[in-house]
């Protein structure tokens, strides 16, 4: 079958950065799903992976870990789905990627499609679904705030893939005050419409920010980028015993700021759960099909804001640049024609 792959790390100007190749159809597993990939999306984790991660000796590395589709066939153990159901997912980043005509799977870490979508506004959204879901319900727990109190989180880098999904859940799902950090018109023009009740810049000091808005204090602090950065200012503004969680990869990150206050911290990467098969694996299937039914329903929206047409590699190639500019607002699909 065609597949997208590499066989070396190169940037992505590298005649040789992604290559359109041939590989085996994958075999099933107990759990698998195969799955006609119809569409997929390109995050960060894809670009870094692609630059520096590791390359089977002598075999094609595959990316790929967003993806929607259609089964084909499954493994003899799979009771969620059958051949013909249209799938999301992120996928397992210990496994060959979704970036190929053909793709295994395991069901407990898939969902149903929402109905109102295609397949490439699908594909936008299952790994910051995930990601922004286990951020707020899994590391923050922000379900558990004292009702009879108004929380406040806050969400640096918040006009991105997983600050525009994060902001949409928080909004609909609990009742938190949600300020995003945004610096551009344009961004913090999408912050708002995707779901924060507030906007202050980052490149500006955030406390006399959010005193004009009347908030003393934060609770929640989602680190989405730069988060060793901004830890003096985390801790300033952060209420004793609040909580923070990062999904970014700082070199160093100084938490001694966090002592006196209690800020515990709370890592975060949905690949957790399928890399180590946690007893939770099956919590990635049952949130992608709440965020299908709140979809269906209207109460979150897709943020596919670029669609490149061709599941080859030179438009993996064009989708690699743009996500590796740093300026996307939403996210970039490359969908099967």
């Amino acid at each position: 079958m065609k597949a997208v792959g590499f066989y070396q790390n190169h940037p992505i100007d590298h005649s040789e950065a992604l290559q359109d190749i041939d590989v085996s159809t994958p075999e099933l597993r107990d759990h698998d799903l195969l799955v006609e990939v119809r569409a997929v999306s390109v995050n960060p984790a894809d670009t870094k992976i692609r630059a520096h991660g590791d390359v089977p000796n002598g075999a094609p590395r595959i990316l790929g870990w967003d993806a929607a589709g259609i089964v084909r066939a499954t493994g003899p153990l799979v009771t969620r789905f059958k051949p013909g159901e249209k799938v999301w997912y992120a996928g397992d980043i210990t496994r060959p990627g979704s970036n190929s005509e053909l793709h295994a799977v395991d069901e407990r870490i898939v969902g149903p499609m929402p109905q109102s979508l295609d397949f490439a506004q699908a594909a936008s959204l299952p790994l910051t679904a995930i990601t922004a879901w286990e951020i707020l319900f899994d590391r923050l727990r922000v379900h558990e705030a004292d009702p009879t109190e108004s929380a406040v989180l806050l969400v640096t880098g918040a006009a991105g893939g997983v600050g525009s999904i994060l902001t949409q859940l928080a909004r609909r799902l609990t009742g938190i005050t949600i300020i995003g950090t945004a610096s551009r018109k344009q961004t913090r023009d999408w912050v708002l419409a995707h779901g924060a009740h507030y906007v202050i810049n980052h490149r500006e000091p955030w406390a006399p920010q959010l005193l004009e808005l009347g908030i003393k204090e934060v609770d929640f602090v989602s680190g989405l980028n730069e988060s060793a950065s901004y830890v003096p200012q985390i801790a300033a503004i952060m209420r004793p015993e609040g909580k923070f969680a990062l999904i970014d990869d700082p070199k160093d990150l100084d938490i001694g700021p966090f002592k006196t206050k209690s800020i515990s911290i709370h890592w975060e990467l949905m690949y957790t759960r399928p890399i180590f098969t946690t007893r939770t694996l099956s919590r990635q299937h049952a949130l992608l099909r709440r965020m299908a039914e709140l979809v269906d329903r209207g109460d979150v929206v897709h943020t596919l804001t670029r669609r490149i047409d061709g599941l080859d590699a030179a438009s993996l190639v064009q989708a690699h640049a743009l996500v590796e500019a740093g300026n996307m607002i939403g996210k970039v699909v490359v969908a099967a024609q």
